[in-house]
């Protein structure tokens, strides 16, 4: 049986994208007969709380969602470790003490947005790791092929565009990347639904299941994601509007209906509960362009 999952992180309440996200990872689950799994994502020591990922899980059932399973992510620490072990094993980690502010001198772009590491430390020995020190894995150079269910080519070379990702931060906390790839296989997961912001981390993790051994890829499907107007920019939708207002202006339907209408899965944003989406619900139905939405302080707008 397929498994699919969903992954939000604890930093906060949801917010219309979250949900958004939420609806179309399960409605992808849902109509396959596949298994759907909440990963409550809680690595972040400074920003999540154990409120929030309760939060989280209500925020989602009031939405109409149900999962197969749920999970901390904090709670698989002991599997993280042994990843890190077997990187060492296989001679991949090394330390290194650049800051995000000397990536941010030498000004390499990425294609996430961010600075390109430019391996630096890579000739350090782990034996020389010091108490500030990341960790970071070596990844060979050259193109490490995936493509997108939808069709679009997510291949990289990560090396060049990312330079060695880290897999240990320097508060001892497991990165995003180390801890995604890890779990993702240790649950099985065979089909990963998640917004099209997220695609530029997908050849980093591809590259650090095979580092690992994890067993075959999985199937990647990347999403349209909901933006809103910052000033003359568009962002993704987040900050300004949370669950509990949603809440308070929406029954869980009539949301559930503007996000399908968002997503091109209704004409109108009537109601519905996402139950009601499974047996028509196709990709094909789906747009593939952002969508700008935005809060007017009592309810959503869609342009």
């Amino acid at each position: 049986m397929e498994v699919a999952r969903y992954a939000p992180s604890t930093t906060g309440r949801a917010h219309p994208g979250t949900l958004l996200a939420a609806l179309l990872c399960w409605l992808d689950a849902r109509s396959r007969g596949a298994r759907i799994l909440l990963r409550l994502e809680d690595l972040d020591r400074e920003r999540c709380r154990p409120e929030y990922a309760t939060a989280m899980q209500d925020d989602l059932a009031w939405l109409g969602l149900d999962f197969d399973g749920v999970s901390l992510q904090s709670e698989a620490a002991t599997a993280h470790e042994a990843a890190l072990a077997t990187l060492a094993e296989h001679g991949l980690l090394y330390p290194c003490r650049c800051s995000r502010s000397d990536l941010r001198a030498r000004g390499e772009p990425s294609p996430d947005g961010g600075f390109r590491y430019p391996n630096t430390c890579r000739d350090r020995d782990l034996a020389s790791v010091g108490p500030d020190d990341t960790l970071r894995v070596r990844i060979d150079a050259g193109v490490v092929g995936v493509r997108d269910e939808g069709g679009a080519d997510l291949s990289q070379d990560v090396s060049a565009a990312f330079g060695d990702p880290i897999v240990r931060r320097r508060d001892g906390g497991i990165s995003y990347h180390l801890a995604n790839v890890v779990d993702d296989a240790r649950a099985g997961v065979t089909r990963v639904v998640r917004g099209r912001d997220l695609a530029t981390t997908t050849a980093t993790q591809v590259a650090l299941r095979r580092c690992l051994g994890a067993g075959a890829d999985p199937v990647y499907h990347h999403h349209l994601i909901l933006l809103e107007r910052q000033g003359e920019k568009l962002a993704k939708l987040h900050g300004s509007v949370s669950a509990q207002e949603l809440r308070a202006a929406y029954e869980g339907p009539a949301l559930c209906g503007v996000l399908a209408h968002a997503a091109g899965l209704q004409s109108t944003p009537v109601p519905v509960r996402p139950e009601g989406l499974i047996a028509d619900f196709d990709w094909r139905r789906v747009g593939v362009e952002d969508r700008l939405l935005a809060w007017n302080g009592s309810l959503l707008d869609l342009d």
